[in-house]
């Protein structure tokens, strides 16, 4: 079985900064994560690799400070690992991602499975995993929480919903978006890190993958941020203090003007 996991970094949530200028997320010396949703789908193609046997690749797209990311993903049991990396990538919409990921992995060749994180947390779109199935053409399933059964030509799984689960059944070549439920990423291992630090980055251009440069970066980008602003003061505000009953009284007074 060949997987293929897409992982991002994304900026740290406690350090997210816009670009005045672009109205996109400011990514420069901005300390970078892998995004926690991925971390969940590298898990889970490790652990269908360590029981049915293959390979995994990890694959983002982004900046060359990615390749750290992509050691971290060899060290928790990754095979190989592209980093598909262009300055006219830079300020890529979700359609421009997709379209740019589609290329990548037509180059990479043949797969059974794709497995990308539910969403990435600096965007939450939810849109790269199905548009990247809707382009290369395979079924895809979104917000599993389980793999049931993998066999060679398939898997069945849960797919979270608001009101309990479906169980999915579907046929390779696959792509499924994974929730946080499905496991628990395990931490590298000494002998991982070893191995993630000899590691060599496969690295593809915009040219490498045949990449129409209409189509990707903020030229391929039909999504525009035309303005950036913080949202208006929703006025008087007040801190209460004390015991429940204390805090209960101070509510009471303040409210009853407006009786």
């Amino acid at each position: 079985m060949k997987i293929i996991v897409c992982i991002k970094q994304v900026p740290d949530a406690k350090d997210v900064r816009l670009d005045p200028v672009t109205n996109t997320l400011a990514r420069e010396g901005v300390q970078s994560i892998m995004n926690p949703y991925d971390q969940h789908a590298l898990e889970e193609a490790v652990r269908l690799k360590e029981v049915h046997g293959g390979e995994v690749v990890a694959v983002t797209m982004g900046p060359p400070q990615a390749e750290e990311m992509l050691r971290l993903a060899i060290s928790c049991g990754a095979d190989t690992v592209v980093l598909v990396s262009d300055r006219a990538f830079a300020g890529a919409d979700t359609w421009a991602t997709s379209y740019t990921l589609e290329k990548a992995l037509k180059k990479i060749g043949d797969y059974d499975l794709i497995l990308c994180g539910k969403q990435a947390i600096d965007g939450d779109t939810a849109q790269v995993g199905p548009g990247l199935a809707t382009r290369l053409g395979i079924p895809f399933v979104t917000c599993v929480q389980k793999v049931r059964e993998a066999t060679a030509t398939g898997l069945v799984m849960e797919r979270m919903m608001d009101d309990g689960y479906d169980v999915v059944a579907a046929d390779f070549p696959l792509l499924a978006t994974v929730v946080k439920d499905i496991n628990e990423p395990r931490v590298p291992s000494l002998k991982g890190k070893m191995k993630a630090k000899k590691a060599e980055i496969i690295t593809l251009s915009a040219a490498d993958i045949g990449a129409d440069t209409t189509c990707i970066g903020l030229p391929g980008s039909p999504t525009k941020v035309v303005d950036v602003f913080p949202p208006p003061a929703r006025g008087e505000r007040a801190v209460l203090e004390g015991s429940i009953d204390e805090q209960i009284e101070q509510l009471v007074d303040k409210l009853v003007p407006y009786l």
